[in-house]
Order: structure tokens, then C-alpha cells, then sequence
């Protein structure tokens, strides 16, 4: 890991239009995320990006800025080259489970969610 970009929101919804944003915007990967239920009941959720330096901030910002049209952001921070003590022993407790939500037009088409069929007739 190069580096470490956080972006912490508050809601789902920011969250995901925050991540979003920030792996359209440079060569990131998202590494983890953290929900906490905090002041009134308000869910805060940190998006973890990882990169190299210079991809990460610009991911950060651009992820920063989607979230602010939509929602509120509670901060946002990027570390450069994180000490190994975060990187093997905190981030851990956050990672994400390799699992898509989007499946592919191959995926939908041997599940039989999508048909080919040809309409030339019709």
C-alpha cells in the first residue's frame, strides 16, 4: 500500500456517491469501509482507498466533492506510505468481502436473467 485515503460521511447513500467518485476519478482501490452508528443516531461511514500517492489524493478530492453535493462530509485525510502497524493491524478490522452487487452481461446471460434472442422478425 502507498498510500491510505479516508473519506468519512455521514449516511450510506454519501458514502457510495463518495467511493464512487473516487474510483472513476484515478487507478484506486476501495480496501475497506467502516460503519458507526454515532451522535443522534446518524450512521458514519468511512470509505478506505488505497493507491499510489498522487491517484489516492486526487481520488480523495474528487470523492470529497461528489459527496458534499449529496450529503454531509465529516472529514477526509489522506497518509502516504501508512506504518506498517496500521496498514497489518488496524485496516484489517475493515476490509472488504470480494463480492459484486453488478454482475456483468455474461453473468446475467448464463444465469438466464438476460435472453439473446434475435428480434430480426419481428
Amino acid at each position: 500500500m502507498h498510500a491510505l485515503g479516508l473519506i468519512e460521511t455521514v449516511g450510506y447513500l454519501t458514502a457510495v456517491s463518495a467511493a464512487d467518485a473516487a474510483v472513476k476519478a484515478a487507478n484506486v482501490e476501495i480496501v475497506g469501509i467502516e460503519k458507526v452508528i454515532g451522535v443522534n443516531g446518524y450512521l458514519g461511514v468511512t470509505i478506505h482507498i488505497s493507491g499510489d500517492v498522487a491517484a489516492v489524493k486526487s481520488a480523495v478530492d474528487a470523492g470529497k466533492s461528489a459527496a458534499d453535493r449529496v450529503g454531509k462530509v465529516i472529514s477526509s485525510h489522506v497518509i502516504p506510505r501508512a506504518h506498517n502497524e496500521v496498514a497489518n493491524k488496524l485496516l484489517p478490522n475493515f476490509k472488504l468481502e470480494k463480492k459484486s452487487i453488478i454482475k456483468d452481461e455474461n453473468d446475467l446471460t448464463t444465469e438466464g436473467n438476460l435472453e439473446d434472442t434475435d428480434h430480426s422478425n419481428e
